[in-house]
């Protein structure tokens, strides 16, 4: 039902199209402030230009908070416009593009972002204190709450930006165009995963780090078709972005920070625990307590079942039926 929201709005195929390309000029209107740094910086000598196509060196080119600014604020410039595409082409509500509920659970938002703030946490934690020599604290009180107020405002932007356009904008988009919900769902978890390829972690890391990237993303795909919206969606993805970027940093990361501690081991080094055990172990448990949680039943049809435009007379039973979820 999720994906049906679309047709309460115009979903015209060439519709969608005009927006991603919204979308994308909207990341590059809100690039210019990053795009300009850089310009000055060159004309005052400052750069080498060798180096522009290495990911890790524009990292470090400006002091960590201000680069963080600058790599978020693209991601706020695409949730601008994708929201404005939103309501003025497609004239649909920020509601159903949100979800199925007469209104937005922020309590299902808020249950797993501190459920998986505290579990990623962990990790790293655990981790901190079986190979301690693999960490620097790092924590200088005022760069790190200069960099708190930063990502708590800019870092959500961010994921609700990926989360919009991939679980709720296309999965929507397609799903009405191809009249099915296993080819959003595994199209949008690629595209997802794909567009991540530019990560300095891939450089260090290898493709192998791509498994990650997308599993996560098909996660996320099946929480939002299970739950029939994003609030799910959203809070994760909050959490894992944000509490990443306060706790730990490392040079060969999107996110360099002033975190408490800084990872300083071989990236080359990272193996199973790290990629593997999160997508195959830990993303199952997790799908397993939100379906105990939230009582989802019907998988089979809400992750592979046809999608089908509702009489009109029908949109308000639907959007009754998803309060009650």
């Amino acid at each position: 039902m999720y994906i049906t929201q679309a047709f309460k709005g115009l979903h015209e195929w060439w519709r969608y199209i005009i927006g991603v390309i919204i979308t994308i000029v909207g990341v590059f209107v809100f690039s210019a402030p990053h795009l300009i740094a850089i310009g000055i910086e060159t004309f005052n000598g400052n750069i080498d230009q060798s180096q522009m196509s290495d990911t890790n060196y524009i990292m470090t080119l400006f002091e960590p908070n201000l680069n963080l600014v600058f790599v978020l604020l693209p991601f706020a410039g695409g949730l601008l416009f994708l929201l404005l595409a939103i309501k003025y082409l497609h004239k649909q509500s920020f509601k159903h593009l949100t979800t199925t509920r007469k209104k937005i659970d922020w309590k299902r938002f808020w249950f797993i972002f501190f459920l998986w703030g505290i579990v990623s946490s962990s990790f790293v934690l655990v981790d901190y204190y079986f190979t301690p020599e693999d960490y620097v604290f790092n924590f200088k009180l005022v760069p790190f709450l200069i960099l708190s107020v930063i990502a708590i405002i800019l870092v959500p932007l961010q994921t609700s930006f990926e989360e919009y356009l991939f679980r709720g904008y296309l999965m929507q988009g397609i799903g009405v165009i191809v009249k099915n919900k296993w080819v959003p769902l595994i199209t949008t978890s690629l595209v997802f995963g794909l567009l991540h390829i530019a990560n300095p972690e891939v450089e260090k890391l290898g493709y192998v780090i791509m498994i990650y990237y997308i599993g996560t993303g098909l996660m996320l795909g099946i929480i939002t078709l299970m739950d029939e919206g994003l609030e799910l969606a959203l809070g994760f993805h909050a959490a894992n972005n944000l509490f990443t970027a306060l706790l730990v940093t490392a040079d060969w990361t999107a996110f360099q920070t002033h975190s408490i501690f800084k990872d300083m081991s071989d990236p080359e080094t990272m193996g199973l625990m790290e990629i593997f055990v999160p997508v195959f172990v830990v993303f199952p448990i997790l799908l397993f307590i939100l379906s105990k949680k939230y009582n989802w039943t019907n998988w089979k049809e809400k992750l592979f079942g046809n999608v089908v435009e509702p009489p009109k007379e029908d949109y308000k039973i639907i959007e009754n039926i998803g309060s009650d979820a």
